[in-house]
């Protein structure tokens, strides 16, 4: 079974992480939310605090397929600054394994040099920051390996996205039809 890891830094944009969350696991995916600090439970862009699932210390990187950062602006300044998840973010694109980004989030891709010559998308005023990148207005952009999206309002496509990915087009179809999702 292939498994996600999602991670979470004080300011995420909630509806971004548990959409994604939730479609991945009605599909049988393993995803773990996983706190940065060695905390339990972190607050979101709104005032919701989450459990998570694990904490950074508790990750073992090597049974993961894929990495995905949530978006909110105060998150994504959160996971760029904590290095060690920075460094696991590189070692997983060099590997050429999925790494995924939401909202804010992919202008961490950008930063870091990994979407040169890609397609990705962003929320809106954000494009300048991904460096190197075509820049596409769809909701979800899939290259190679990398994985983007727009923001809240995506959140479910970013899902369905990731979810054909891992678990076939077939099964992102048939989660489409369980919640009732039109586009």
């Amino acid at each position: 079974m292939k498994r996600i890891a999602m991670f979470f830094s004080e300011g995420y944009e909630e509806v971004e992480a548990i959409a994604v969350v939730d479609i991945c696991r009605r599909c049988g995916l393993e995803i773990d939310m996983v706190s940065i600090t060695e905390e339990p439970f972190v607050k979101s862009s709104h005032g919701i605090v989450v459990g998570m699932d694990k904490t950074f210390s508790q990750v073992d990187f090597g049974e993961y397929d894929m990495l995905v950062l949530p978006g909110g602006l105060k998150g994504t300044q959160g996971l760029e600054a904590f290095e060690p998840l920075m460094e696991q973010i590189d070692r997983f694109y060099e590997k050429g394994k999925y790494i995924g980004a939401i909202c804010a989030a992919p202008s961490i891709f950008g930063h870091r040099g990994i979407l040169k010559g890609r397609k990705a998308c962003c929320y809106p005023g954000f494009e300048q920051e991904l460096t190197g990148a075509t820049v596409s207005r769809e909701n979800v952009a899939v290259d190679g390996h990398v994985v983007t999206s727009r923001g809240m309002g995506t959140a479910t496509d970013f899902g369905l996205a990731i979810a054909a990915i891992f678990c076939g087009q077939d099964k992102a179809e048939e989660i489409k039809q369980q919640v009732v999702y039109k586009q």
